[in-house]
């Protein structure tokens, strides 16, 4: 039963946004009360209303007392100032009021989050990683920063640098890879299900459309109902065994955390994570590594990689490090060029490596994909983010030994317990 809390808690349309039998209360001691009452409450939803000072000194003894226990904030206004704040007090998302599926989601996040830190679902082991097998999964967690084009292009770059590749279209339900590089995909994802449990390198193989020499592409499915038919075990299960048959796995995924992308995070080497030089995306990325941070993924295998990074939108650099209080490994310039090349359905990489996206793209791959080699996830400073290319600071590479997201939050809760 989530708790709304609001000087004037009029729930109204809220209710079934935030989702559940939703509990309205006007002020914070009473929300702290039923917390303590119901240790078993794992959402909190401050309104517009309540004073910030008060939301965030709420949040931050919560976060010492039930780190489980998520706390969104809805607010009528969302800035820079208001989203560093409420982050550093341990706030998992600041949604803007009016903006209903952005709470809504925001509320199945934090309860994702919480059931995964407190075990409440399970995850399979990763598969046994391959002598020469790397995943790399390319995130958003907002949809049009160029996620799916940024996967596909380091895809292009991967093999044009002699390696075998698989792009994996892991959109399930709204995948665009197919239609971004026009292939006509004769088997997709979906068609993984009959072999779940005995997939091997033959019938991964069989699901695969070639692109060009040394790159292979793994395609959404053609119909978004077929999404419900892939589980995240399948996920799992095929992703261990195309790390088997390829040097580099890139994975493009959905903009919305579930358990899917959890899957093909666990077994990534290298994270990519994207935004764009504008508030929503920034917000919602500093979100996400702050929940990575809950789930134990180590800061060490995570890029940050700024698309459109010269768009002049009124946030100067030291606005974006503000927010994302992290390393930037790449940037990428805005040019027409991107969208011509997806119209024409040629990755820009390979119509034109000279232009500076293209250039962007290859140094970014050279410096943090192919030069660094992976270290343990478990090993020493696994979690601290080691000097590499970008200088003090940058992110690192990691392997894929340790276990898991779900291996790595039980070792976080025997060492905090």
């Amino acid at each position: 039963m989530p708790i709304y809390c609001d000087p004037n808690p009029r729930l109204g349309a809220l209710g079934g946004i935030i989702g559940g039998h939703v509990r309205a209360v006007d002020n914070l001691a009473v929300a702290a009360r039923i917390l303590v009452e119901d240790p078993t409450e794992m959402l909190v939803v401050i309104g517009p209303g309540a004073y910030i000072d008060d939301a965030l000194a709420f949040t931050a003894g919560l976060r010492l007392e039930r780190p489980a226990t998520g706390v969104i904030l809805l607010r009528d206004k969302v800035d820079v100032w208001l989203l560093n704040q409420a982050l550093q007090c341990g706030v998992r998302e600041v949604v803007g009021l009016g903006d209903d599926w952005a709470l809504h989601t925001a509320c199945e996040r934090s309860r994702m989050v919480s059931a995964r830190m407190l075990g409440g679902t399970a995850a399979p082991p990763p598969a046994e990683r391959g002598p020469e097998g790397e995943i790399i999964t390319v995130f958003a967690p907002k949809g049009g920063v160029g996620k799916t084009t940024l996967a596909t292009n380091l895809g292009v770059v991967l093999a044009g640098n002699g390696h075998h590749v698989c792009v994996v279209d892991l959109d399930i339900a709204a995948g665009d890879i197919a239609i971004s590089v026009q292939l006509d995909p004769v088997r997709t994802l979906v068609d993984a299900v009959s072999m779940a449990g005995h997939l091997d390198t033959t019938g991964a193989a069989s699901l695969l459309t070639q692109y060009r020499p040394g790159l292979q592409m793994l395609l959404a499915p053609v119909t978004p109902s077929d999404a419900e038919k892939v589980n995240a075990a399948l996920v799992s299960e095929l992703l261990g065994v195309l790390r088997t048959m390829f040097e580099y796995v890139v994975v493009d995924t959905a903009s919305y955390l579930n358990e899917h992308m959890l899957a093909a995070m666990d077994l990534s080497a290298r994270l990519v994570l994207i935004a764009t030089p504008d508030v929503p995306s920034l917000k919602n990325l500093r979100v996400t590594q702050d929940t990575l941070d809950l789930l134990s993924f180590p800061r060490a295998n995570r890029y940050i990689v700024l698309n459109r990074a010269d768009s002049n939108v009124g946030l100067s650099p030291d606005d974006v490090l503000r927010v994302l209080r992290a390393p930037i490994a790449a940037q990428i310039p805005s040019s027409r060029a991107v969208p011509l090349s997806i119209n024409k359905g040629t990755p820009i990489t390979l119509s034109n490596r000279d232009h500076a996206v293209s250039r962007a793209i290859a140094r970014f791959a050279d410096e943090y994909l192919l030069s660094a080699p992976p270290v343990g996830r478990g090993g020493p400073g696994a979690n601290d983010a080691p000097a590499g290319p970008g200088g003090p600071g940058a992110p690192g590479a990691a392997g894929d030994g340790g276990g898991g997201l779900l291996a790595r939050r039980r070792d976080r809760r025997k060492t905090t317990a």
